[in-house]
């Protein structure tokens, strides 16, 4: 119900018509959401999301930039901090278990999900972050179905785990839940199937949303790989999440003229655009990933910026 209604609201604000991204509505967001301990100064926040109690997951890289070629040594300090929805720190882990974190998902068991493109492998933890699965062979960057190049997001089917396996291989690899491959689709590339760069993948209703950046696309795919459809995007999507009801919502981290920034649009089930808006916080600003809270707040990873912004999609701008 809280979903209906949000989208409910969401149509009562709506933008009229189609605005170009430089000319997108100005979000209202909150950069100090976050409370962060005194004395801890966050790297990069490349990853976000929510659990089943409503907590807000953070993946920030503790002081190391995203800068090739990567180092080897694990990063000393938490990687992962939750949250509660006021902005409250509940705890942080990770320290020594990661390189170079990309991506942070939560299944619907509350086990967390991280891929680290620098050890090439997905890392499977439990809610208070004790290792218990990896995929992948570490430091090995092959075209072997069941190994990685530079793996960015995960996402879930009902007993299967879809990985956006990413820089390197431009593909989905599925796993089952125990880490056994499946199949995989997208070596195409820039054909009407293939990927290219996917950044970002999310499942629901048995629909698997790509963001297929650097094709600049939105593709969604059946769980079995089929695809279904393709939304051409005027800037580069680093993000893409569904909202419920043929719903979904997306984030260009760059845009045509390849400026970093954070445009944010809601795309109806026929594909066309609901509203747009530049969820863009004071100084540089990078949208890098999102989350979707219960009560229809979104939490934007910035990594430019190293911070979470967040907002509501359904505000009233100026422009509007």
């Amino acid at each position: 119900m809280k979903r209906i209604a949000f989208l409910a609201a969401l149509a009562l604000t709506a933008c009229s018509g189609q605005t170009k991204p430089e000319d997108a509505p100005r979000a209202e967001v909150d950069g100090n959401w976050a409370e962060i301990p005194e004395g801890v100064a966050w790297g990069e926040v490349s990853a976000v999301d929510t659990d089943s109690h409503g907590h807000i997951f953070v993946l920030q890289r503790a002081g190391r930039d995203w800068k090739e070629p990567f180092p080897s040594d694990p990063i000393e300090e938490p990687v992962v901090f939750m949250f509660a929805r006021n902005g409250k720190l509940l705890g942080r882990w990770g320290a020594g278990e990661t390189v170079m974190p990309h991506g942070l998902s939560i299944d619907d068991t509350d086990n967390i999900w991280i891929t680290d493109v620098q050890r090439e492998q997905v890392l499977r933890f439990s809610h208070d972050g004790t290792l218990e699965m990896t995929i992948g062979a570490r430091g090995r960057s092959d075209d072997v179905p069941d190994h990685f190049g530079r793996p960015t997001d995960v996402a879930f089917g009902r007993d299967t785990v879809f990985v956006a396996d990413g820089y390197a291989n431009s593909r989905i690899a599925v796993f089952d839940r125990q880490g056994n491959f499946l199949s995989q689709w997208g070596h195409e590339g820039s054909g009407a199937g293939g990927l290219a760069v996917p950044h970002s993948v999310a499942v629901k209703d048995g629909k698997v949303y790509v963001a297929d950046r650097e094709n600049r696309r939105i593709k969604i795919f059946s769980e079995g790989g089929r695809l279904l459809e393709t939304y051409n995007t005027p800037g580069y999507p680093y993000a893409v999440k569904p909202l419920g009801q043929g719903y979904f919502v997306s984030v260009e981290g760059r845009d045509a003229s390849d400026r970093e920034g954070a445009i944010v649009r809601v795309w109806r089930p026929d594909g066309t655009i609901e509203r747009i808006l530049d969820a863009s916080g004071e100084g540089p600003t990078k949208g890098h990933d999102l989350a979707i809270g219960g009560d229809g707040t979104i939490y934007l990873a910035d990594p430019e910026g190293k911070r979470v912004l967040t907002f509501e999609l359904a505000q009233t701008t100026e422009d509007e």
